[in-house]
C-alpha cells in the first residue's frame, strides 16, 4: 500500500514537471518594439508571428531568443545592419508572391518615427 502511495506522487510530480516544461515556455511578448533605426522604430507583433511561423528557428537562427538580443548583435558585429530586416522583408515579399496575407514589404510598412521603446 505505502509503495503504490509513493508511486502515485512520484507520477504526479513527474506529470507536474513534464507541464511545466513543455506549457510553461517563455515566448516573450506579444507585440515589441524593435529598434529601426533613422527611419524609426518598428511596432513588431510577436504574437501573430508566432502563430504564423510555427518554427521559432525561422528568425531566431539569427538571434537569440532574448530581449535586446538584435540590438547587442549588432553593436558588437555578431549580425549586419539589414539583416535582420532583409530577412523580414524576404519571407513577406515570398508570402506576397504566394498570394498569402503578409505583413508589410515597404519601409514605411514597418518603420515609424513616433515609436519610441
Amino acid at each position: 500500500m505505502k509503495s503504490k502511495t509513493i508511486l502515485l506522487l512520484l507520477s504526479l510530480l513527474f506529470i507536474f514537471c513534464f507541464s511545466i516544461a513543455v506549457f510553461g515556455k517563455d515566448t516573450g511578448k506579444s507585440e515589441m518594439i524593435l529598434g529601426g533605426g533613422s527611419k524609426g522604430n518598428i511596432a513588431f507583433p510577436h504574437g501573430s508571428h508566432q502563430q504564423t511561423i510555427t518554427d521559432c528557428t525561422s528568425c531566431h537562427n539569427l538571434f537569440p531568443q532574448e530581449t535586446g538580443s538584435i540590438d547587442k548583435l549588432k553593436n558588437e558585429g555578431g549580425i549586419k545592419k539589414k539583416q535582420v530586416m532583409k530577412q523580414c522583408q524576404k519571407c513577406h515579399r515570398e508570402m506576397k508572391r504566394a498570394g498569402e496575407k503578409t505583413g508589410p514589404t515597404k519601409c514605411s510598412g514597418c518603420h515609424d518615427k513616433s515609436l519610441t521603446r
